[in-house]
C-alpha cells in the first residue's frame, strides 16, 4: 500500500463547528497535512466546548483539567494539526498568506462576507497564490442572504423540505437525528474541492468552491419527485412504510423491528411464501407491482399481522430463506461496533492523546477502501495549538523570536 492519495497536499482549515471540521476530516484521511488554523481567544474551535469530555476519570458533562477533551473534538479533530492565530489581529494576515504560498488548498465555513472583511477571501489569497483551491462551506452560499445568514443544521432541514418527508400524514415536522445539514454540504464540498485540485494541476488555475448547505440538502430532496407523486396521489410522508414500493418498510417482531426492501415480483413472492401466504402470490390482490401498490394497505397489514406473532429471529429467518432483502432495525451502539464496518476502517474507535480509547466512543472513518492508497484517520485530534512552533518553524521558517514576538502582539 503506498501513502495516501492526497499526500503532498496542504489544506489551511479555517473551520469550525462540524460541516467544515468534517470536509477537512476526510481531506486529512485521505492523506492531505491539514493545518488547522484556531482563534486563541475563544478557546479555538467551538467544538473544543461542547459537551461531553474524555477526562482521566472517564466521560463528564464538565471539563476538569486542561488536558480533558470533548468528544467532538476528538471526533473532528483527527489527523490535523493545531496552531492558533488571531485574524482579527492586522499583523496576522502576514502569517496567514505566507500558510497560503505553501498550500495547495484552503477551507472556510465563515458566514458569508466575513472572510472579506478580514481580508482572507479568496480574491485575497489568490493574489498571493493563484494555483489555490480556496473552498467555502456556508449556510446559503457566498452571494450571502437578507439578516445575518447564520446557519445551524435544524434550519437548514427546516428550509430544505426534508422534515416533511419523514413522520406519518399530519404529524408534526420530524427533524432527523443524525445532523444531515451539517453533514451533507461537507460531502459536495470535498467533491468540488478534489475536482478543482484536478483542474488546478491540469491548468496551473486554483479557484473557489462555494458550497451551500442549504442547496446541499435541498438538491437531495429533489433526488425524489415528491410532487409528482402527491399529483397522482401518493402521500408525501409515509411513516414507516412505502406504499409505492410495497412491500417495504419496517415492522415490528416479538422482541424488536426488521426492514424489508421487497419491490419486485421476485421479491415480493418471496415475502408472500414466508409468511405462509404463497397463495396469493398469482393473486388479482399482489400478483403485479401495480397490484401491491394498489393494495399495500392489506399487504402490509398481513406482514405486520404475521410478524407480530414472532421473535425477531424467527422472522429474519424465515425471510433470508426466501432470499427478502431484509436487515433487523439496530440502534447506533450495536450498528458501530460491526465488525464490517469496523473491518473496513468505516468507523474507527476514538483516541485521547492522554488517556486512550474510551469503550463506547467511535468515530466517522473513510469510507472508502483503495487497492493500492493507505487512507487512515486513526491519529488524536491535537491539543489547541499544539503545533504552531512546528509549522511557524519548519514550514515558514520564522525563527523563535519572530514566533515570540507575533505571541506577545496577540497574534498567536
Amino acid at each position: 500500500m503506498s501513502s495516501g492519495p492526497l499526500a503532498g497536499k496542504t489544506v489551511i482549515d479555517l473551520t469550525t463547528a462540524l460541516a467544515g471540521p468534517y470536509a477537512t476530516l476526510l481531506l486529512a484521511g485521505l492523506g492531505a497535512r491539514v493545518i488547522k488554523v484556531e482563534n486563541p481567544t475563544r478557546g479555538g474551535d467551538s467544538s473544543r466546548n461542547n459537551s461531553p469530555y474524555l477526562t482521566a476519570d472517564g466521560l463528564r458533562l464538565r471539563r476538569s483539567s486542561p488536558d480533558d477533551m470533548s468528544v467532538s473534538m476528538l471526533s473532528r479533530g483527527r489527523g490535523k494539526e493545531s496552531i492558533t492565530l488571531n485574524l482579527k489581529q492586522p499583523e496576522s494576515r502576514q502569517v496567514f498568506f505566507d500558510l497560503v504560498r505553501n498550500a495547495d488548498i484552503v477551507v472556510e465555513n465563515y458566514s458569508a462576507g466575513v472572510t472579506e472583511r478580514l481580508g482572507i477571501d479568496y480574491a485575497a489569497v489568490q493574489a498571493v497564490n493563484d494555483r489555490v483551491v480556496y473552498t467555502s462551506i456556508s449556510g446559503f452560499g457566498a452571494q450571502g442572504v437578507a439578516g445575518d445568514g447564520k446557519a445551524m443544521d435544524t434550519i437548514i432541514q427546516a428550509l430544505s423540505g426534508v422534515m416533511m418527508t419523514a413522520g406519518e400524514p399530519g404529524d408534526p415536522p420530524v427533524r432527523f437525528g443524525l445532523p444531515i445539514g451539517d453533514l451533507v454540504a461537507p460531502l459536495f464540498a470535498v467533491i468540488g474541492t478534489l475536482s478543482a485540485v484536478l483542474h488546478a494541476e491540469r491548468t496551473g488555475e486554483g479557484q473557489h468552491v462555494d458550497v451551500s448547505m442549504l442547496g446541499s440538502l435541498t438538491s437531495l430532496v429533489a433526488c425524489e419527485p415528491f410532487d409528482a407523486l402527491e399529483s397522482v396521489g401518493f402521500p408525501l410522508r409515509t411513516g414507516s412504510l412505502v406504499p409505492r414500493l410495497a412491500p417495504f418498510g419496517t415492522f415490528r417482531a416479538q422482541d424488536g423491528w426488521f426492514a424489508i426492501c421487497a419491490p419486485t415480483d421476485a421479491f415480493a413472492s418471496g415475502v408472500l411464501a414466508a409468511i405462509d401466504r404463497g397463495d396469493l402470490v398469482d393473486s388479482d390482490l399482489f400478483g403485479t407491482r401495480d397490484a401491491r401498490v394498489a393494495n399495500a394497505d392489506t399487504l402490509h397489514r398481513l406482514i405486520g399481522d404475521w410478524a407480530a406473532g414472532r421473535t425477531l429471529e424467527s422472522a429474519l429467518a424465515a425471510l433470508e430463506a426466501a432470499s427478502v432483502p431484509v436487515a433487523p432495525v439496530r440502534d447506533t451502539a450495536q450498528a458501530v461496533r460491526d465488525e464490517l464496518v469496523t473491518g473496513r476502517g468505516e468507523v474507527t474507535p476514538l483516541v485521547h492523546p492522554k488517556f486512550g480509547h474510551h469503550d463506547g466512543l467511535y468515530g466517522s472513518g473513510i469510507p472508502m477502501v483503495f487497492s493500492r492508497s493507505q487512507v487512515d484517520i486513526t491519529a488524536p485530534a491535537p491539543a489547541l495549538g499544539e503545533h504552531t512552533e512546528s509549522v511557524l518553524g519548519e514550514l515558514l521558517g520564522y525563527d523563535a523570536d519572530r514566533v515570540e514576538k507575533l505571541r506577545e502582539a496577540g497574534v498567536l
